[in-house]
């Protein structure tokens, strides 16, 4: 469809060019995935307010049983005693000395209660088990609290961090897009000088065959076109590579060939831009310093976090469960169930300074993120002030540029004229084309670097937006 539309159209503009490559670029897509997980997390982060909801189930075998009793118990019995208002053991007495009978230094007790084994032994064979427990965070020692924040900031830095990578490639396709524009600009200047060589060319081969001109005038002609076409052929591959370039940047096949809207046609000189900005209005609009205050902030939040580890926590806790065999009346093996209510809460007491180095190493973390803060913006006074003097290098340099090809072109003309008139030599034509050349071709250079310092200077500001 890309493809099809660029057919259509007669010309591709800069804009449509940053919107091409916005829209298909890989690592803006990379970041849009990232953008949408910190948004996961940030939802998980504020579900930790509410009461979780939990369902555990459990199937056990046991290869064998339950026995409390290894055989059957023979349990001695009591009877009440009217004289000593109490109960009395009832044991066998010697008739002889009127004493309890003792046998291996036991009473032998006349009446026993019969407890069996099997009584005691109970099927375990298949065990269920079953929960549905609800727990409700009341106090987690700001751990919470400091999570939702984190990943709030988390999220706005992967936002950030976007825009930052949207600025890349705006600079990525300007400096693509005007290179373009420049080969092309190049190309009909070697074009143009070819031209002009070649009608030397034949000048002076007539005036050879008229014995007016020396071979070795010639000769020298001949070298300059030859070189003239050489440089051509470069500058045509230069461009046929540039073009692939752009339009691998822009998310196009390579071998996708469209006209650009500023190589056929004459260009403007570039609106000059106001390079007086406030320092303080361009840290606040420069996403990779709002990248760093986030960044800090997220480990401000992590120090939080550690802090946490160190203070009680308090939660409510309620469930009904389920288990078969149940021994809520008696061991029966059947479903039996129950609700159970109440509270946790957990005090850390002594970790041999485990938590404490914890904290303080995430604070040492926070505090080394906010001096890289402070040293980017000490760094970007000094790139803003660079890419000034560079803007302003550029505008001097394609004035002179443009003066220098007003006179290399009245150099040029003169020459032509003297040698027209038989007053000057053809290695003065030669010098005076060669000459012209070199100014037509700075001045496309200086023009193409103005658009490009205004584009980094744009960005440095924190002024190219709009996309």
């Amino acid at each position: 469809m890309a493809c099809v539309g660029l057919q259509a159209q007669e010309s591709v503009s800069l804009d449509s060019c940053r919107a091409m490559a916005l829209r298909g670029n890989k690592v803006l897509r990379q970041h849009d995935v990232k953008i949408e997980a910190a948004g996961w997390q940030r939802r998980e982060a504020a579900a930790a307010y509410k009461p979780s909801v939990d369902l555990e189930a459990m199937y056990l075998y046991n290869s064998r049983q339950l026995a409390l009793v290894d055989k059957d118990q023979l349990l001695p019995t009591k009877s009440f005693n009217l004289e000593k208002q109490g109960y009395e053991y009832n044991l066998v007495v010697n008739p002889m000395t009127g004493q309890p009978l003792v046998v291996d230094g036991q009473p032998v007790p006349s009446t026993v209660a019969l407890l069996p084994k099997d009584a005691l032994t109970y099927n375990i064979h298949n065990v269920f088990a079953g929960a549905l427990t609800i727990t409700q965070p009341i106090y987690m020692g700001g751990k919470i609290k400091a999570m939702n924040e984190l990943t709030h900031y988390a999220e706005q830095l992967a936002m950030s961090m976007r825009a930052s990578a949207v600025e890349d490639v705006i600079c990525e396709v300007d400096a693509a897009y005007w290179q373009v524009v420049s080969l092309k600009a190049k190309q009909k200047l070697a074009q143009s000088y070819v031209k002009l060589v070649e009608a030397l060319d034949k000048d002076v081969q007539a005036m050879v065959d008229n014995g007016v001109a020396t071979k070795t005038s010639k000769l020298s002609v001949d070298v300059k076109l030859n070189e003239a076409n050489i440089d051509l052929t470069k500058v045509n591959n230069g461009l046929t590579l540039s073009r692939m370039l752009l339009a691998q940047v822009c998310g196009l096949p390579v071998n996708e060939h469209f006209t650009l809207a500023d190589e056929d046609k004459e260009r403007e000189p570039a609106a000059l831009r106001d390079t007086n900005s406030d320092m303080a209005q361009v840290l606040a609009r420069r996403n990779d310093v709002h990248s760093l205050e986030l960044a800090t902030k997220i480990y401000d939040q992590k120090a939080q976090v550690a802090l946490s580890e160190m203070r009680p926590t308090i939660a409510a806790v309620a469930a009904a469960h389920l288990t078969n065999p149940n021994t809520y009346n008696g061991f029966k093996n059947r479903f039996g169930g129950a609700l159970s209510i109440g509270a946790m809460i957990k005090v850390p007491l002594w970790h041999w300074g485990g938590l404490t180095a914890k904290y303080r190493a995430a604070q040492a973390e926070a505090v080394v993120k906010q001096l890289e803060l402070d040293d980017v913006k000490d760094k970007i006074q000094l790139q803003v002030s660079q890419a000034r003097f560079r803007y302003q290098e550029a505008l001097k340099t394609y004035e002179m540029t443009r003066a220098n090809l007003a006179v290399a072109d009245e150099n040029l003309r003169i020459a032509q004229v003297a040698f027209k008139e038989g007053v000057s030599t053809t290695d003065d034509v030669l010098a005076a084309q060669t000459a012209w050349l070199k100014a037509n071709s700075e001045l496309i250079d200086a023009d193409i670097d103005i658009r490009l310092c205004d584009t980094y200077l744009a960005k440095v500001t924190g002024t190219l937006t709009g996309y």
